[in-house]
């Protein structure tokens, strides 16, 4: 659309402003703009009789749970193309975002959001949570008085060969309550355990400090050395949810507070960051060239949102 083209409308639209991160939920964020703006450019007037939806998919949905930890989904909104209006899309991004500090459960949020956007569009939106599907799978699930869940990690995509296996931390049950990065929160559970295991979590997240906005990450670390307790790494990790950083300096910094910390002899942390733009940026410090990591395994450590 030209700049003559461009309706008084869009005038006010978020896209290609400056935006601040929003820091609680606020539905006032969305911009609804007509169909009818883009409608009105058509070669068939009146516009046709047709069926038809615009399906939205937003893979960078977080929460804070009722104990303060987060959740992560992915989310598929159907707008039926009858609707009256659609959502600019930074409008919506930044609306999503808002979630990202509030208690509250999936029910609810799905409940709520439901309800923001089919004011918004002006007509029903259907909201469903679409299933992860990666190559990081469940081989077993371990009860210790906490469960772990045991992940294998596959050589690529499609190779059955296993390259590592990998607890999740993610599922944890945990109360969080820090959101900016604090070495103290690291714990061993005793200097004498020593354990060679590999964790993984989806929960890394961290806001960019030129832009504001979130950068969201599946963090890998292996270690030898002693045990180091998991809900306290869990804990650690979520601390970066505030954290204004670029990936590089997350990275190096989960790294030395680790070192510093639990003092392993052996230390790999790496993160595999959502691409913008086309472009992903993967950090990855290690104590030394691993052969026990196998070369392939950056193949291997995808999110869903990846």
């Amino acid at each position: 659309m030209s700049n003559e083209l461009k309706p008084q409308e869009l005038a006010n639209a978020p896209l290609g402003q400056t935006s601040a991160y929003p820091e609680s939920y606020d539905t006032s964020l969305l911009f609804p703009i007509a169909r009818s703006i883009g409608r009105q450019q058509l070669s068939i007037q009146p516009t046709p009789s047709w069926y038809g939806e615009d399906v939205w998919r937003a893979f960078e949905v977080s929460w804070l749970n009722v104990k303060g930890k987060p959740e992560v989904a992915i989310l598929r909104f159907t707008f039926p193309a009858d609707s009256k209006n659609i959502i600019e899309s930074k409008s919506f991004k930044l609306y999503l975002n808002s979630f990202n500090q509030w208690r509250i459960d999936l029910i609810d949020l799905l409940k709520i959001m439901q309800r923001d956007l089919s004011d918004a569009v002006k007509a029903p939106v259907h909201i469903t949570v679409e299933a992860a599907d990666t190559p990081i799978k469940a081989v077993a699930r371990l009860t210790n008085n906490t469960p772990k869940q045991v992940w294998s990690l596959p050589t690529c995509a499609n190779s059955d060969e296993l390259a590592l296996e990998a607890i999740l931390l993610d599922d944890l049950d945990i109360e969080c309550s820090e959101y900016e990065p604090n070495i103290d929160l690291l714990a061993v559970l005793e200097p004498t355990e020593w354990r060679n295991e590999t964790l993984i979590s989806e929960l890394l997240k961290s806001n960019c400090p030129v832009t504001g906005q979130p950068d969201w990450a599946s963090l890998v670390i292996s270690y030898k050395g002693p045990a180091i307790d998991h809900a306290s790494l869990l804990r650690y990790i979520v601390s970066y949810r505030n954290h204004s950083g670029f990936h590089e300096q997350c990275v190096e910094q989960i790294y030395c507070d680790i070192w510093q910390r639990c003092k392993p002899s052996y230390l790999d942390v790496y993160a595999r960051y959502t691409r913008r733009g086309g472009l992903d940026i993967n950090p990855r410090r290690r104590s030394e060239v691993s052969p026990e990591l196998n070369a392939h395994v950056d193949q291997a450590v995808r999110t869903p949102r990846q």
